[in-house]
């Protein structure tokens, strides 16, 4: 073994090659390499070395998880069907079906779908006004399925006892709704169509982003949808959309050749 004065970056990149070798995670080996760089400047702080190898160490780049969606025939069932009318309150259910039918219609995230005010919809021109990440305002077209729904919720809202605030969405009790609730509404509604682990709003937005580029929708557009400041954000979507594209080309075409 090598004494810690004699280790060069050389030994280091060695090591890192082994780990990664062994199935080592890239979060894993980072966090080591991490460790061993609070250690060499301790060293180097004490005098116990005189050069610190670590200057020399690149971190191996994290892998990207790609977004886990609900599929779309799934999304279908569940909006077409009655799956997501389950309570003995009409009022409830009409505004359980607006909130999945709206999340994965729009792409809009929890905490945007909380601070939608009745005023925020605007029929004529059939869009919402959305107010997103750093107060930027953008507009989200409706479709005629999402304008029904907002209809039928809207006359059990406007039938409520007491209505305490101006936002779109309330409780039973027309107190302003709470992003716990927008969570287990959606975790239970989706658990009628899917097995996956993840059952949050977060996954209709993904859901919403994939299936609008399988079926040709520009990036950027998408971009714009869901409000993300730059494209980087977005891109991680046609990671699935290409995944989807090889499936399709593997199982179709007759002289391929490509590992699905």
């Amino acid at each position: 073994m090598l004494e810690v004065g004699l280790i060069k970056h050389l030994h280091i990149r060695s090591w890192i090659v082994s780990l990664m070798t062994n199935n080592i995670s890239p979060e894993s080996v980072n966090r080591k390499i991490s460790a061993l760089r609070t250690l060499y400047k301790w060293l180097l702080k004490k005098g116990t070395v005189s050069n610190n190898p670590m200057l020399k160490i690149m971190a191996p780049k994290k892998s990207k998880r790609l977004p886990v969606i609900i599929q779309d025939v799934n999304m279908d069932r569940l909006l077409e069907s009655d799956l997501i009318s389950s309570s003995q309150d009409p009022y409830v259910d009409a505004r359980d079906t607006f909130i999945i039918d709206l999340l994965y219609s729009t792409g809009i995230r929890r905490a945007e779908l909380v601070a939608l005010k009745v005023a925020d919809i605007n029929l004529s021109r059939t869009e919402i006004r959305v107010l997103g990440k750093g107060n930027k305002v953008r507009s989200i077209p409706m479709t005629q399925h999402l304008i029904e729904a907002y209809q039928k919720y809207m006359t059990f809202r406007n039938n409520l006892d007491h209505i305490e605030s101006d936002v779109l969405f309330l409780t039973e009790k027309g107190k302003k709704i709470y992003p716990r609730l927008v969570h287990s509404i959606v975790h239970k509604k989706l658990s009628s169509v899917t097995s996956l682990d993840k059952k949050s709003p977060h996954i209709l937005r993904h859901s919403f982003a994939t299936h609008m580029l399988d079926r040709g929708a520009d990036l950027n557009a998408i971009k714009e949808l869901l409000g993300h400041a730059s494209l980087a954000a977005t891109q991680v979507y046609t990671h699935n959309s290409i995944s989807k594209l090889k499936e399709a080309y593997g199982k179709a075409h007759p002289r391929s050749s490509i590992d699905t």
